[in-house]
């Protein structure tokens, strides 16, 4: 890529817009930081000690007051916030990447979408952990047939958080569209859909386990996908001791990983995208078998390809720059929100729902 780069405006400094998306758009060729939005005088002071070169705005208002100065603009305020932001964004004439999850409802979903082709306009959303470095192995195992037919994919997201921290995101209010379901929700559901198609029916359980917590901490989903495979997702912040990340089972062989990929703790550090990022050490390594437990040395070790966020605003830039295609669109997010919304009332109903 050459000439100038894309000028990116990034709304909302919190968790998301420092952690993940400032340091990715700046270590992305043809991508310059441009705007950072956030009314907190502490998060000013943030992003200007992290990027010295960025402009302030204290208000969404601001920035899309000078909208002809921009070239896209990122979502990374609370999830209330997601389709109004993007709307306007969209209807200023701008490309937008929204985090997940896009809106609170599919059907939100599709009206951006389609709002988004309407305007001949790039709206991609922001599902990181398809670049996940046990994701991307295992996506590699699968084309490569490793495991045969696989019969069941179990994927956990679980924390030890025994006190609620309290904001936005463990708020009981609907409006904020808070829990578990829809935060880390979000992404075992995303790469499931991605791994092994569409949902077929939906079963889930939701608790609220922890003293004083307002929204699910503790959540099960059970999707039967068109394909056949079965897949069993656990989300939660109450586990006192954590699963394999993955274990999948198939006809020939299983695989099974333990621990969470290295970048977000990596960006929570300070570090940024160089060389050797994304790769962890071989004691890490997931394994590859049959008919016994990894625990007691089963099966092979199996490398695990390093994680590659870089690559989503890497592929943003190319869809911008050349045309490239969108790496996660909104109509992909909105299947997403289609089992959550699934999964959310087969808990409040205790069946199963049909997709």
């Amino acid at each position: 890529m050459t000439g100038t780069p894309l000028r990116v405006g990034l709304v909302g400094y919190g968790l998301a817009g420092s952690v993940f998306h400032a340091p990715l758009i700046a270590a992305t060729e043809g991508l310059a930081l441009d705007t950072v939005v956030t009314s907190n005088p502490e998060r000013q002071q943030q992003a200007r000690a992290g990027f010295p070169d960025v402009r302030l705005a204290a208000t969404p208002d601001e920035l899309f007051a000078r909208a002809a100065e921009l070239d896209l603009i990122v979502v990374a305020s609370p999830n209330k916030t997601h389709v109004p932001l993007a709307t306007t964004a969209l209807k200023a004439g701008l490309p937008v990447v929204v985090d997940k999850p896009v809106a609170g409802t599919a059907a939100e979903a599709r009206e951006l979408a389609a709002l988004a082709e309407e305007r001949e306009l790039l709206l991609s959303v922001f599902q990181n952990r398809r670049w996940d470095n046990d994701f991307l192995t295992l996506r590699k195992l699968l084309n490569e047939g490793e495991l045969g037919d696989v019969w069941r994919f179990e994927s956990r997201f679980e924390r030890w958080r025994p006190k609620p921290k309290g904001g936005w995101r463990e708020s009981g209010d609907p409006a904020e569209i808070g829990g578990l379901l829809y935060d880390l929700g979000s992404h075992v559901v995303d790469q499931a859909l991605v791994l092994f198609g569409p949902a077929a029916s939906v079963h889930a359980e939701t608790d609220i386990r922890r003293p004083g917590a307002e929204t699910d901490d503790d959540t099960f989903i059970a999707i039967t996908h068109t394909s056949g495979v079965r897949s069993h997702l656990y989300v939660s912040a109450t586990t006192a001791q954590l699963g394999p990340r993955f274990r999948v089972l198939g006809s020939s062989a299983g695989y099974v990983k333990y621990g969470l990929d290295p970048q977000e703790a990596a960006l929570r550090d300070g570090l940024r995208p160089g060389p050797g990022w994304g790769t962890e050490d071989e004691s890490l390594w997931g394994r590859v078998g049959s008919g016994e437990s990894p625990v007691t040395g089963g099966g092979r070790a199996e490398p695990t390809l390093p994680g590659d966020y870089p690559a989503y605003y890497a592929a943003v830039a190319k869809a911008l720059l050349e045309g490239a295609p969108n790496p996660v669109t909104a109509r992909e997010a909105a299947a997403a929100l289609d089992v959550l919304e699934a999964a959310r009332r087969s808990a409040r109903e205790k069946v199963t729902v049909t997709l």
